[in-house]
């Protein structure tokens, strides 16, 4: 492939964390207006309500095991093994991402979080294999 298809997941990614970003802009303005928390307690880092918290820490995971994404992907693009394999599996990781974030944010529900967490975590390796794979053949 070795256009620019590998970059196109990773644009998804950045996407969803500007999304968050504004989902907890959102929440903690509601609660602002409604008089649950005053807007310096924010700046303080004091206790966050369940509401923004849950986006709070979703966002944070979004800089977590996607740093090695984002490696990855331009890794992927630089040794030119940014295949029709290696950009699925690129896909496969943000859908994943998405997943987890929609239920980190809504339910936070550990029963489903936890196994989507892990297949995404799976699929990454399977790219970081992909690409150490590449370089020893290649």
């Amino acid at each position: 492939m070795t256009g620019y298809q590998i970059f196109w997941p990773l644009l998804a990614h950045v996407a969803l964390v500007y999304g968050l970003y504004a989902l907890l802009g959102q929440r903690r303005a509601k609660m602002v207006r409604a008089g649950r928390i005053a807007k310096s307690d924010y700046r303080e880092n004091r206790d966050e309500p369940a509401e923004s918290l849950a986006v709070k820490n979703c966002l944070a995971n979004q800089f977590e095991l996607p740093v090695l994404f984002y490696a990855c992907c331009i890794l992927l693009y630089v040794t030119e093994a940014d295949n029709l394999v290696a950009v699925t599996l690129a896909w496969v990781f943000v859908a994943l991402r998405y997943a987890h974030a929609v239920i980190h944010v809504t339910s936070n529900d550990l029963r489903y979080r936890s196994p989507i967490f892990a297949a995404g975590y799976l699929v990454l390796a399977a790219m970081w294999v992909w690409l150490a794979g590449w370089m020893a053949i290649g």
